[in-house]
């Protein structure tokens, strides 16, 4: 499925615009018929470079796992369901997406099969988990998981939210205002230095310069940061390579790194317990759930377990092999292999990383604060220092 833009006619002769998903122009057609109009031309949308397709938020994805589970779980037709759904949903591109998918049902597919034409807005794991549930008799079961682990994620995504939004808005209230100073302060101050001759302190001529090479070449240094953001980024998407030493610094860094690994290994864990619970095969949740945990070092790691345990090794010495879980981890995998209780094991081990990744950013949001407003004060007693002490040397002569 892809967007396509038509041209089309109502009953009334007028003209009308849009954009609506479909397979071709045949299809195309079809859907615009069902909506009493006559397609006049249309194509398919070829976004621009910078534009990419949007997904719907986590809310709106709880909310239809909520409420498609107790359809289901009240023995309503998934056809009735899905069509409840969609009348019900107050987003369009969602209730677009839905749309479709009840056609998708009614040609004939399956619902895994109709959620697959819309990887934007459910991905891989989504649409395995529904087909486990599919086979297994169990989609009320699985769309609770994923329900359950919509909303962990989405818990991640806050506390990782939480800990970013204090120190930028307090540097960039910093750097607003030592723009400010730098840009219109400092010269109208150097001028005044230059007119009383006196000898500047080393703190104070470090000031000026910093402050003339922001005037002068402001605009040059913007030039530089905007083309390396986008040469580095245009590097992470097409080199593989960079981007894998570039997620594996990224895990070393101090303090932040370390949380990172924490919460993509608890989105991981949280995943894979819910698959293998499914009745999805080891190998098959590792294979689903590397697209997902948004770091190729870590990728590259799942993928050496998958291997070790096609080659026969045990879940817990494919694990421990590549180092990506702390002793505590591996152990509970192993008690859970001996004790035929693997899916227990599993969901205990997201239980501690979910905990785990709590209190991290608990201990992390306790001591950015005072360490930010540390450092942000020692800056601005710098740049204070550096202004007052020879506006204060031309007090004194002044008195006498």
């Amino acid at each position: 499925m892809s967007a396509f833009a038509y041209r089309a006619m109502d009953p009334r002769g007028r003209i009308v615009r849009g954009r609506v998903d479909a397979a071709n122009l045949v299809d195309l057609e079809l859907r615009l018929r069902r909506l009493n109009l006559d397609l006049v031309n249309g194509g398919p949308v070829r976004p621009r470079f910078w534009q990419a397709q949007k997904g719907v938020s986590r809310r709106e994805l709880i909310k239809f796992c909520f409420h498609l589970e107790q359809f289901l779980r009240a023995g309503v037709p998934i056809i009735e369901s899905l069509a409840d759904l969609r009348d019900a949903i107050s987003k369009p591109q969602f209730r677009q997406v839905i749309a479709t998918a009840v056609e998708a049902i009614e040609g004939g597919l399956t619902l895994s099969q109709a959620l697959e034409q819309h990887p934007v807005v459910f991905d891989s794991v989504f649409c395995s988990l529904i087909r486990a549930g599919e086979h297994t008799g169990r989609l009320p079961d699985v769309l609770h998981a994923l329900s359950e682990s919509l909303k962990r994620d989405d818990e991640l995504a806050a506390y990782a939210r939480r800990i970013a939004i204090y120190p930028a808005i307090v540097g960039l209230i910093i750097l607003a205002a030592l723009g400010v100073a730098l840009i219109y302060v400092v010269p109208e101050l150097a001028r005044l230095f230059r007119t009383v001759g006196q000898t500047l302190p080393w703190q104070t001529r470090f000031l000026i310069a910093v402050s003339g090479v922001l005037i002068d070449y402001g605009w040059a240094l913007l030039a530089l940061i905007a083309a390396t953001a986008i040469g580095a980024r245009h590097a992470l998407n097409t080199r593989p390579q960079v981007r894998l030493r570039f997620d594996a610094a990224m895990l070393r860094l101090p303090i932040l790194g370390a949380v990172r690994r924490k919460i993509i290994l608890a989105r991981f864990t949280g995943l894979f317990a819910m698959m293998y619970a499914s009745g999805i095969t080891i190998v098959d949740a590792l294979r689903i759930a590397e697209d997902v945990v948004g770091n190729s070092a870590l990728k590259d790691g799942l993928q050496q377990v998958g291997r070790g345990i096609e080659q026969g090794w045990k879940v817990s010495e494919a694990f421990r092999a590549v180092e990506l879980f702390p002793p505590l981890v591996t152990r509970m995998l192993r008690v859970g292999e001996s004790t035929g209780a693997l899916d227990t094991a599993l969901a205990n081990v997201s239980y501690f990383y979910d905990r785990d990744v709590r209190e991290a950013i608990e201990r992390l949001q306790a001591s950015i604060e005072p360490t930010l407003t540390l450092v942000l004060g020692g800056l601005l007693l710098a740049v204070m220092s550096a202004v007052m002490m020879p506006v204060y040397d031309i007090v004194t002569r002044m008195k006498f």
